[in-house]
């Protein structure tokens, strides 16, 4: 979101640094249903009573930090944020019993209403953590500081509301006048309120300029103590109608719940084989250096690199032509699985055929497994993936949940270290290739389970005829590339993450729809009948994309 903050900007950096709360606001169950314009009417109104004692805590704020700024344009600007607000308190007064609220009615905030403005109010009265108190604060600059403390504090909530607005304006557009919601989702995507947000952002960068790296510190960790609030406030909002977010509220305990996940490019940044290919060169390196007398030892790094990068170019070429040759000839106008299955036996023979050609070539012959373990304790996770893999562990046993990786990797050792780093190893069923070991040193051999689509899709059922047949289960899929496409597409819900255009290229060809994660839930929503939320079924040939994991983490078990 573009914003009238620059480049050096400490707001626009400290806003970059909360988009993943950003993310977590949006798939909270009041926004989810405020976007569908299913929210039910008793719980906007809650919302706004809640929103005006926050407005009220808001022009007090200001009010402090004013009285704080030895600045006079600083004091201006707080000045006029301060009287925006007030003027938005009358609106308030004025359209509020439009939707059938008494203005005058006492407004009693819940718990998390008020733990963001007493924490809001502490701060602009100087009580912040590594900060001085309001009581000893003797100059004027330390009466500055906690002036940028405050709106440091602030910030935050109007930005945040700014990207809501807009973010729900944009999913409103083609739904005219007809959404219950459209004047207060009009205010906060209008551009008056846009330049308010920068307003209040220019304001803390002119504020923090001559502050310390220490006391920019402190102003980030107030922005996302906020941010943190705000994010507890709107979870706060009381919602009785059954809703599609987080996923995890549709399951009940009793009940199984699969979660099954691919691993290269989309946990890793960086694909497996190459990690592993790195190893072998550097090991055939050591051993050329110790004198070791092995196979490994008499081949040369650069012979192998050379190898490797011819079979990695051969590898490509080939996929291109396969993926070309196994497309119909025209577009399925309607979703054909049973075509798709048939089509993509021939990519499972191409992947057999690249395996048979990687171990004939000797290349992952003399790797150590001390060091694949290694190189997987320091292997990059996709961002939020730590995040979302911490959680499934956290919740397994409250929620009875499984978690399974299935994996073309040729070497299950590597992602089982990946993980370990993580702390999530022993609760992780890794179902993978394995290398070959004598002495704990690899022979060149796979030991092949999971090669081709056909082995993951295979596995994936097996693994739920294998759930108690007592039980109801429901299944999330999360997989990045044409192999991942039949479990996808089995699963409950199948989320695509990553932009591998070959997998759209083989799903629309057979009928499959792609469907941006938001907007899908915000469809879902509109479904769900009043006395049932369980709207997701398998092989429907819808499949939904994910920018990133911790939008995958947002939907299924929310902040």
């Amino acid at each position: 979101m573009a914003t009238a903050a620059g480049e050096g900007s400490a707001a626009r950096r400290f806003w970059i640094g909360s988009k993943k709360e950003s993310v977590f606001a949006s798939y909270t169950p009041f926004m989810v249903c405020l976007a569908a314009g299913k929210l039910d009417m008793d719980t906007f109104r809650n919302f706004i009573a809640q929103d005006v004692f926050f407005l009220r805590a808001f022009s007090h704020a200001y009010e402090m930090a004013e009285e704080c700024s030895d600045d006079d344009d600083a004091k201006a600007a707080i000045n006029e944020l301060r009287k925006a607000v007030l003027d938005k308190l009358k609106v308030y007064d004025s359209v509020v019993q439009e939707w059938g609220i008494d203005p005058t009615k006492e407004i009693i905030p819940n718990p998390a209403t008020l733990k963001y403005t007493e924490f809001l109010l502490a701060t602009a009265d100087g009580k912040i953590e590594g900060g001085k108190g309001a009581g000893k604060i003797v100059t004027p600059f330390e009466k500055t500081k906690v002036a940028a403390y405050t709106v440091g504090a602030m910030t935050p909530c109007i930005r945040l509301y700014a990207f809501l607005g807009k973010e729900l304006q944009f999913h409103m557009q083609y739904e005219g006048n007809g959404h219950p919601y459209k004047k207060w989702v009009d205010t906060y995507s209008s551009a008056s309120f846009e330049a308010r947000a920068s307003q209040i952002e220019e304001l803390l960068d002119k504020l923090s300029v001559s502050l310390t790296g220490e006391e920019l510190e402190i102003i980030e960790k107030l922005y996302h103590r906020a941010m943190e609030l705000e994010i507890e406030f709107y979870n706060a909002q009381p919602i009785v109608q059954p809703v599609v977010v987080p996923f995890t509220k549709l399951h009940e305990a009793a009940n199984h719940l699969a979660f099954f996940s691919d691993f290269d490019l989309t946990c890793t940044v960086l694909d497996s084989s190459a990690i592993l290919a790195e190893i072998a060169i550097l090991s055939a390196f050591k051993a050329g250096q110790s004198g070791t007398d092995n196979l490994s030892a008499q081949r040369l790094p650069s012979d192998m690199r050379n190898s490797w990068d011819a079979l990695s170019r051969q590898y490509t070429e080939e996929h291109e032509q396969c993926i070309e040759s196994l497309l119909p000839s025209e577009q399925a106008k309607a979703f054909d699985y049973e075509s798709l299955c048939k089509n993509l036996e021939q990519l499972s023979n191409f992947e057999k055929r690249t395996n048979c050609r990687v171990i004939e070539s000797g290349l992952l012959k003399g790797i150590h497994l001390e060091d694949i373990k290694k190189a997987g304790e320091r292997l990059v996770l996709q961002d939020g993936c730590r995040e979302f893999f911490q959680k499934v562990i956290k919740i397994k046993e409250k929620l009875n949940v499984d978690c399974h990786i299935l994996s073309y990797c040729w070497c299950a050792d590597l992602i089982r270290s990946a993980f370990s780093s993580v702390g999530c190893t022993d609760d992780l069923s890794i179902h993978s290739n394995e290398f070959d070991y004598e002495e704990s040193v690899s022979t060149g051999e796979i030991v092949r389970t999971m090669e081709s689509p056909m082995d993951k899709v295979k596995t994936f059922r097996s693994i739920l005829t294998n759930l108690s047949s007592e039980k109801k289960h429901l299944s999330v899929y999360i997989g990045d590339s044409v192999g991942d496409l039949l479990c996808l597409l089995e699963a409950d819900v199948g989320i695509v993450i990553g932009s591998s255009i070959s997998l759209r290229r083989v799903g629309e060809q057979f009928g499959v729809s792609f469907v941006p994660l938001y907007p899908g839930l915000i469809r879902k929503q509109r479904e769900v009948p009043s006395e049932d939320s369980l709207v997701w079924n398998g092989l429907s040939g819808v499949l939904y994309t994910a920018s990133s994991w911790t939008e995958i983490h947002a939907f299924l078990f929310g902040a």
